[in-house]
């Protein structure tokens, strides 16, 4: 038998090489990202999973550590960074980068929500969203997953079960009636009889086999009606369908039907033409995670940092890196981990439903985006630096605050005040000029040089304190100053008593998108003391949020605002 045969043979025949706390961690995932509830404490995990109250302790550091979940006092959360997984499944599959912009334009072009799903076992898991904004919204998050008898989606799909496909969606219909299982959509009041539902749905996958498309006449829940097309890669696969989605306000069934299809099959026609063109070079792909998973942490650590665990998200992390899968030396390599570590991560997740061995290669499969990925992709702004400003609050016992410009102003627009007798009284929303701010002057400073010229000289300086810039040429060159430096220092020049420093926040493509300060009374520190003491929790904070956001925001923009 060839290697590449023998290692795929391996990781289907030997699950008594599973690794526990690999299997044990994604358990607590998967409980955390299915409950409605937005925070858990380490004894409810503990009970939801069965797992002891000590490994779920363990389970949560070595988590935390790795910027997967974060604590709020007894309470633990996702975190943003735990879209990376999502985010590899999501490159490596290449349909959202190859397809998005064709769900984009249909959607403009009908003014109506367009999806793109693909199958997920006996469910439908979206991996593409282009919504309408509107008092009543239709739209899934990115990672939903519906049961397949209850959506347009579904029926495509299902032409392709085989037996035992069948029989998984039989057993899991009699297991849950209710669908319960699925907290994306909302369960069935009553139980249907399973005999009715499953000859529905037959006769429904059988029409959509012969018309390449399929009806959801308010399956889902009432007043949400939707039409799905086939969208095949060049092997006659069906490996998604293209939905347009509204309400019966808007259309009825057979009224979304005729709007929409004729312009959905020509849309789904150039996606499959789009899927028979080679990917361009250089198509973004997901990285693997920089950070060490061995030694560094298992020596900060010691026992309570489960090593097989990191390392099992690490592959799961490499593996989003090439779109056409990855053989186990590639994955060991991509990963940097030992070929025996990268083999037994790759036959848990595979065990588990996150990765698919064929002939040697391993690819990722949509499963991963149950990881958190539907309840972390609507995730604010505010949600994801509200925390960071909080903790670097805590850490240097100021408040911490973002500011965007606007116009010649800066606009605050998250804040975390620290609980003082004596505050600095600010709130968001809050202007001031953005000539006499440390936010101000960084993102001033970050400008193009002739938007930069440009501001200053429309300026209308005014003496705020005695401290106060007042000219254009002394403020350009403090704005050269922070470019240099990557920080600026405002002393009473807003207000006597008042100092604040700040840097800038960028996003992924290395942008200054606002900026982050720390302010403070100036008879509490000198100001070399006040810049040693905040300057370093700062960066550290700044750093953590630029993370976040590069992570988040890969799929869907987030609006600063």
């Amino acid at each position: 038998m060839p290697q590449a045969m023998r290692e795929s043979a391996a990781a289907l025949a030997a699950p008594g090489e599973v690794l526990g706390p690999l299997e044990r961690g994604l358990t607590v995932l998967r409980v955390m990202a299915g409950d409605p509830d937005s925070r858990q404490r380490a004894s409810d995990l503990a009970r939801a999973t069965g797992l002891a109250r000590s490994t779920v302790d363990r389970i949560a550091i070595t988590l935390a550590r790795l910027g997967h979940l974060r604590s709020e006092g007894r309470d633990l959360l996702l975190a943003p960074r735990l879209m990376e997984l999502g985010n590899a499944y999501l490159a490596s599959c290449g349909l959202p980068d190859a397809l998005e912009p064709y769900a984009d334009a249909l959607a403009d072009e009908l003014d109506e929500s367009v999806s793109i799903a693909v199958p997920d076992g006996d469910g439908v898991r979206f991996i593409t969203q282009a919504t309408r904004r509107r008092a009543m919204s239709l739209a899934f998050r990115i990672g939903d997953l519906l049961p397949a008898e209850r959506c347009a989606p579904g029926a495509l799909f299902a032409g392709g079960w085989d037996e035992a496909d069948r029989g998984r969606w039989l057993a899991r219909r009699r297991e849950d009636p209710l669908d319960s299982g699925f907290p994306a959509v909302p369960p069935r009041v009553e139980p249907s009889a399973p005999e009715l539902v499953e000859a529905e749905f037959d006769v429904r996958v059988r029409e959509a086999a012969g018309l390449g498309w399929s009806l959801d006449d308010q399956f889902i829940e009432p007043g949400l009606v939707a039409v799905a097309h086939s969208v095949r890669d060049p092997a006659g696969t069906v490996v998604c369908a293209l939905s347009v989605v509204s309400h019966t306000s808007r259309h009825s069934a057979r009224s979304l039907r005729e709007y929409a299809l004729p312009r959905l099959r020509r849309a789904a026609a150039a996606m499959e033409e789009a899927l028979r063109t080679p990917p361009r070079p250089g198509s973004p792909v997901a990285a693997p995670a920089p950070e060490a998973v061995d030694s560094g942490l298992k020596a900060e650590l010691g026992p309570e940092f489960l090593q097989s665990l990191a390392r099992g998200l690490t592959v799961l992390r490499a593996l989003g890196s090439a779109r056409d899968g990855l053989g186990l030396t590639a994955v060991a390599e991509a990963a940097g981990l030992p070929r025996a570590s990268a083999r037994r991560a790759l036959i848990t997740l595979q065990y588990l439903g996150y990765v698919r061995a064929d002939e040697g290669v391993f690819t990722l499969l949509p499963r991963v985006l149950e990881l958190g990925y539907a309840r972390l992709s609507r995730l604010s702004f505010g949600e994801i630096v509200r925390p960071h400003l909080a903790e670097l609050t805590r850490q240097v016992r100021e408040s911490a605050s973002i500011a965007v410009l606007d116009g010649d102003d800066i606009r605050y627009v998250e804040r975390v005040p620290t609980a003082r007798i004596m505050s600095v009284d600010i709130t968001v929303g809050t202007r001031f000029a953005a000539y006499a701010t440390s936010m101000g002057r960084v993102l001033l400073a970050d400008l193009p040089a002739p938007e930069q010229a440009a501001r200053l000289a429309r300026i209308r300086f005014e003496p705020l304190t005695r401290h106060t810039v007042t000219t254009a040429d002394a403020l350009a060159g403090i704005l050269e100053s922070v470019r240099r430096d990557g920080h600026a220092l405002v002393d009473e020049e807003l207000e006597e008593g008042l100092r604040s420093a700040a840097m800038p926040l960028r996003d992924r493509l290395g942008r200054t998108v606002a900026a982050v300060n720390v302010s403070q009374h100036a008879g509490r520190a000198t100001r070399q003391e006040f810049l040693d003491t905040v300057l370093p929790p700062l960066a550290a904070a700044v750093a953590r949020i630029e993370a976040d956001l590069a992570v988040a925001s890969e799929r869907q923009h987030i609006s600063v605002n």
